[in-house]
């Protein structure tokens, strides 16, 4: 954040706008427009794993750091864009946000190989950690009443759910009549769009009363955080004994908990602590990032059987996603009317209950049941629940707090949310591929139905690429006899997935049963 501070001097404050009555249709077009394109980029990669696998031949946890690579700015860096967002103006962000993901596109387009790829992702994903809190506090300072803004988040929500609906058509018409590069260029091309939308129709609007960068606030949760996705995500290929993922963890408690320390001091914090005594805001937090870790742990499950395990054509991978957020967009209008009438922990808990469900449903299916119709109700269910959630975590979280400080509350709100969303791959994809890595290998080792020479070619390629690589190897190949016993852990390891979302999904329903009460229908004082 160097270069922001650099610029402080040059770059005055915005002017804050004229009071008004009604948020400006112009803005909430380009607010909706940006949070949709996040959230394609973000979700267009789960499509196209079956084909990363088949081309670039990523090994062990290469493939998870594919999606995370986006995920992991958008987590560390949002509480940061909120903060520059409320000091100079969200107009600004919004359309630098849609030009660096727009290159970070083009990177990963151009890729020659898994490390570029990841590159590209990385800038994509700084880009849409502008657009995230800054397209939803445009829109919740816009909004001077609570109805006004139940409403508007309704909308910003299902813009975010539109953007992971027309994620997996994008992936899975381009992936199975072109190329995995090509969805990245579509994606391209929708960025420089929004920038031009945002550049053109957004109204301005800051908060710089009492904001200053936090530099310090901001070391700290980056390397905590970026430190507890390292020790996660490698942990099952470098073992959880081994000195690197050992000491990864000891950094993250140790960076996070000196990010508390300076929040609590800083004159300007990143992050209010004071926040969490809110009990409302607290919960949604604590649900946000439990929530949404389980639906995206659910989605990033489906892809991987769909993809790399089944190789079924991202086409048919699409429809998994299709169930799984294309339902919000036609809930919007029932969600905006449940979120003004109920009080916030009947929707929260019923979400999270659908998301439960469908994922202990989802662990029950065969490995083998390649039928669509199969899916349809599990991830349905999913699908339906995530509406209800997200949503009224969302509305929760903004809607108790002051209006002052609706702009770090909503980039508190996003970087939890994505948080969740960046654990779910990172933590499905260790518990299931070493559940799969350990069964396999024993398998293998005790298979009577295979010679030497296939035992000693299969745990060559268990040792160089893990289960999924022995899934993918010619079944013609000395290696390729062992591949039935690849598709049967690599079932068994992402069934235990599903459990573990569903389970995540349950114990935050409990959480919102026990812990929330009330009805939020304004901000609460200080």
């Amino acid at each position: 954040m160097s270069d922001a501070s650099k610029s402080a001097p040059v770059l005055a404050p915005a002017a804050p706008p004229s009071p008004r009555t009604t948020l400006p249709i112009g803005t909430l077009v380009a607010g909706c427009l940006a949070v949709c394109l996040a959230q394609i980029g973000l979700a267009i990669p789960a499509t196209l794993n079956g084909l990363f696998q088949e081309h670039l031949h990523p090994v062990g946890s290469q493939l998870t750091w594919i999606s995370d690579a986006f995920l992991l700015p958008v987590a560390v860096l949002e509480l940061s864009f909120g903060v520059l967002g409320d000091l100079f103006g969200r107009k600004r962000l919004l359309v630098s946000g849609a030009v660096l993901l727009c290159a970070g596109e083009v990177v990963a387009a151009s890729s020659s190989g898994i490390h570029q790829l990841w590159v590209g992702q990385a800038l994509a994903g700084l880009g849409a950690a502008a657009l995230f809190p800054t397209s939803l506090a445009m829109i919740a300072a816009g909004t001077h009443d609570a109805a006004r803004r139940a409403r508007a988040i309704a909308l910003w929500a299902s813009s975010l759910s539109a953007g992971g609906f027309l994620a997996p058509l994008l992936g899975g018409v381009t992936g199975t009549y072109g190329s995995w590069r090509a969805a990245f260029v579509v994606v391209a091309a929708l960025a420089a769009v929004s920038a031009l939308v945002s550049l053109w129709l957004a109204t301005n609007s800051s908060a710089p009363e009492g904001r200053s960068l936090d530099i310090g606030g901001q070391v700290t949760i980056g390397v905590g955080l970026f430190a507890l996705l390292y020790a996660v995500i490698q942990g099952p290929e470098d073992g959880w004994g081994s000195a690197p993922v050992v000491a990864a963890f000891v950094i993250a408690v140790v960076f996070v908990g000196l990010f508390v320390y300076a929040e609590s001091r800083a004159r300007s914090p990143l992050l209010r602590l004071d926040l969490f005594r809110n009990r409302s805001f607290a919960v949604a937090a604590v649900v946000a990032v439990v929530g949404m870790f389980s639906f995206l742990g659910t989605a990033y499950s489906a892809s991987i059987r769909l993809g790399p395990i089944q190789h079924q054509s991202p086409m048919r991978t699409a429809f998994a996603f299709l169930l799984l957020n294309g339902i919000t967009p036609l809930l919007t209008p029932l969600t905006s009317r449940l979120l003004h009438r109920l009080p916030p922990r009947w929707l929260l808990t019923g979400g999270l209950v659908l998301i439960a469900a469908g994922d202990f449903l989802a662990a029950g299916l065969d490995v083998d049941d390649r039928a669509l119709a199969s899916l349809i109700l599990p991830l349905g269910l999913v699908g339906v629940g995530f509406a209800f959630t997200v949503s009224s975590i969302t509305a929760t979280a903004v809607n108790t707090v002051p209006a002052p400080l609706a702009g770090m509350a909503s980039a508190a709100t996003n970087l939890l949310r994505d948080f969740g969303f960046t654990l779910g791959p990172a933590v499905i994809g260790a518990v299931a591929l070493s559940q799969a890595a350990s069964r396999v290998t024993s398998s293998v080792s005790g298979a009577s139905s295979l010679n030497a020479e296939s035992k000693a070619a299969a745990h060559e390629v268990l040792t160089e690429g893990g289960p999924l690589a022995l899934n993918s190897v010619p079944a013609d190949s000395p290696p390729g006899a062992a591949r039935g016993y690849a598709l049967d852990a690599l079932g068994h390891g992402y069934g235990i997935g599903f459990v573990v979302c569903g389970s995540a999904a349950l114990l935050a329903a409990v959480l919102v049963v026990t812990a929330l009460r009330g009805r939020m229908t304004g901000a609460e004082p200080n």
